[in-house]
């Protein structure tokens, strides 16, 4: 049952908006003020807010102002009430953070339709994707360089040392540092394709691309094997991997494929200890082709899960952790333009299943 949040010091109209509500199956929750509703926001993490804009004390500005601020709340939708037309706009409510607006006096078929569509909005997760962007260019001055120096300082370093201890090195140091040549330079071409890559899809048409041509079952158990395969000789756990891949025909480019098996196999074998099975399974059903990456790591809580986006990382102080976190950002957005979708499930101490669907060739 999705919880509503309503906030207006006006008490008919609130009580009026939690009964169409309620009669339509909702949750509701009410707040005579914008303090005591961001206090209610934060205990309860209501799916939708209508917020009043005109308040005594604190304003719907504000309460938006803090949705957006508040890292539990930024990603819920929010709908600005306002008794005067000409005060607010769609542009003018975008403008201020919030999702949407609606105009008082409303009827019940405007309550619930604000409702259904921001519901829907927020189920496909555009508000997270869009956090992730901003956060993406905001921290092009710390983060972004971090990484791209760090694997080009090892690139460097170790290249420097060949070059002038390589007649007193054995060939087994040699082949280790060229090793790590690898290794660094790998991290860094991966870094700065993901990086560019979701810029380039920011850019597309939000609408979905054509159909792509449809894979093989040849074709689709090729790539997959082929980068699962990659990722794990990356990480020295050859002997973890574990395939299990039927038949099946994606509508999903091998280029994009490509980049998903890779991205989701580097969590499961990053996330997890040596010596643990990283599974990987392609199953077709009759609608749908599902690809699986079953790990038996740390995991994540339901709350970390939700908070996934660019430069997302938990635990860094208890964990050594390496990248931008773009990896999730690009998968998600690639199979959106395929119309497919990514679901996690994950237990802390247990492990984290990554679920891939995507359309079937007919």
């Amino acid at each position: 049952m999705k919880r509503v949040l309503i906030i207006d010091d006006e008490e008919p109209i609130r009580s009026t908006m939690a009964m169409i509500l309620q009669a339509a199956g909702y949750e509701t929750l009410e707040a005579d003020g914008g303090v005591a509703g961001l206090a209610l926001a934060r205990e309860h993490l209501p799916d939708l807010t209508f917020c009043d804009i005109n308040m005594p004390n604190m304003d719907g500005r504000q309460v938006v102002e803090a949705f957006r601020k508040d890292p539990d709340l930024v990603t819920r939708q929010i709908v600005i009430i306002t008794g005067n037309p000409g005060q607010t706009s769609q542009r003018t409510a975008m403008n201020l953070g919030a999702d949407d607006y609606l105009t008082k006096p409303f009827s019940a078929a405007d309550v619930l339709q604000c409702a259904e569509t921001r519901l829907k909005r927020a189920d496909i997760h555009w508000r997270v994707e869009n956090q992730a962007l901003q956060d993406l260019r905001g921290s092009l001055h710390t983060t972004l360089p971090h990484e791209f120096f760090t694997p080009l300082v090892g690139i460097i370093g170790m290249s420097e040392l060949l070059m002038e201890e390589a007649g007193e090195l054995t060939r087994e140091e040699i082949v280790d540092l060229a090793g790590n040549i690898n290794r660094s330079g790998d991290r860094l071409h991966r870094t700065l394709r993901n990086y560019l890559r979701i810029l380039d899809l920011d850019q597309m048409v939000t609408e979905k691309a054509a159909p792509a041509t449809p894979l093989s079952p040849v074709q689709t158990q090729s790539t997959v094997t082929q980068l699962a395969r990659s990722v794990a000789t990356r990480h020295k756990r050859e002997g973890d991997l574990d395939l299990a891949l039927a038949a099946a025909t994606p509508l999903i480019s091998a280029d994009a494929l490509g980049l998903v098996v890779e991205e989701l196999a580097d969590n499961a074998f990053g996330f997890s200890r040596q010596g643990t099975p990283v599974r990987i399974e392609l199953d077709a059903g009759p609608e749908a082709v599902t690809l699986r990456f079953v790990d038996q790591g740390r995991g994540m809580t339901s709350d970390q899960i939700e908070k996934i986006g660019a430069f997302q990382q938990f635990d860094r102080k208890r964990y050594e952790q390496q990248g931008l976190g773009l990896g999730l950002t690009l998968v998600t957005r690639l199979l959106q333009q395929a119309g497919g979708k990514l679901t996690l499930t994950s237990k802390p101490g247990e492990g984290t299943t990554a679920t891939v669907t995507l359309p079937v060739a007919k």
